[in-house]
């Protein structure tokens, strides 16, 4: 394939994809449609769950409904189009990778604000107990949440806007699995020194300040929980802040190492391996961790096992 710049406009991207060898691209097939149909139906019992136990209406578990609602629309802006290109085409139109870069660059980022809306949410409920229900009432909830989308988006279409302006006269081989952001900037013919600046200035906005609100939420909540008498309570308090700090590493760990490094130091072979983390992994293990360290939701799973028995 002709990897020399021309003047025709690129149309189309091709994808490289994750691997080459037929055998490979099959088994990657196989366990990607497993892990995306994990993804899928472990996300909505969660959100089930969350709406028929009334001892779940709380704010945390309004916004673990948002994420685990996030996680779906996600994954399936992604692996479809992955699972796609490994049984058949490897192309896609200009238009359709504008939009998938769009919806995935604006869902990864509601979910870095959204996890640090979690954070405060759990920060306020151990460090201030008795006016939990005053301060994070439905009201702001609600609020929280949409600044959480709309920013998310905002921001994304005009990282979107700046990186489609580029002029791409070709090569159109695309070096990943999805369109993203850092990957289409590899193809443009010009410099792309003042979009990288702009993405990364967005990067701090949207994905590093929650960051550190997470890590300062985190920091009073420990203070808080030592000075705890009760073993009990302690205990408590620590397990209801697991899950969502093991959440907190696993997406934030590779989106800062991905988006928040200069482009002519990351490897292409690395950053695809990165990305099969923050957009196969992560959505998948969500509601897994979130079931398996979470009593409450054990408790109904427990009670609902039950009475399918009896």
């Amino acid at each position: 394939m002709n990897m020399i710049k021309t003047n025709f406009t690129v149309t189309e991207f091709v994808f490289l994809g994750l691997s080459s060898q037929p055998t490979i691209r099959l088994i990657l097939f196989i366990m990607f449609l497993f892990f995306y149909l994990l993804t899928v139906v472990g996300n909505v019992i969660i959100i089930i769950i969350i709406q028929i136990e009334p001892r779940l209406q709380t704010p945390m578990y309004f916004f673990l409904t948002n994420l685990s609602f996030l996680d779906i629309c996600y994954t399936s802006t992604n692996v479809p189009q992955m699972l796609s290109n490994m049984v058949g085409t490897k192309t896609i139109p200009f238009s359709s990778c504008a939009t998938q870069m769009f919806f995935s660059l604006s869902l990864g980022m509601t979910e870095c604000v959204l996890l640090g809306v979690m954070a405060y949410d759990r920060y306020v409920a151990i460090c201030h107990p008795l006016h939990y229900t005053l301060i994070m009432d439905q009201s702001t909830c609600i609020q929280l949440a949409a600044i959480s989308w709309s920013s998310s988006f905002l921001s994304s279409m005009v990282i979107n806007i700046l990186t489609l302006s580029l002029p791409y006269c070709g090569p159109n081989v695309l070096n990943h699995f999805f369109c993203e952001v850092p990957s289409i900037l590899r193809l443009a013919c010009t410099d792309t020194s003042l979009t990288e600046m702009v993405v990364f200035i967005f990067s701090v906005i949207i994905v590093f300040i929650p960051f550190l609100l997470i890590v300062v939420s985190y920091a009073r909540i420990l203070l808080s929980v030592l000075r705890m008498r009760s073993a009990s309570g302690r205990h408590k308090a620590l397990s209801t802040c697991a899950s969502h700090l093991t959440v907190v590493a696993l997406f934030y760990g590779t989106g800062i190492f991905m988006y928040m490094r200069p482009q002519s130091k990351s490897s292409r072979a690395g950053g695809k391996i990165i990305a099969v983390f923050y957009t196969v992994v992560t959505p998948m293990l969500n509601p897994l961790i979130y079931s398996l360290r979470n009593q409450d939701v054990k408790g109904v799973l427990r009670r609902a096992v039950v009475k399918q028995r009896t």
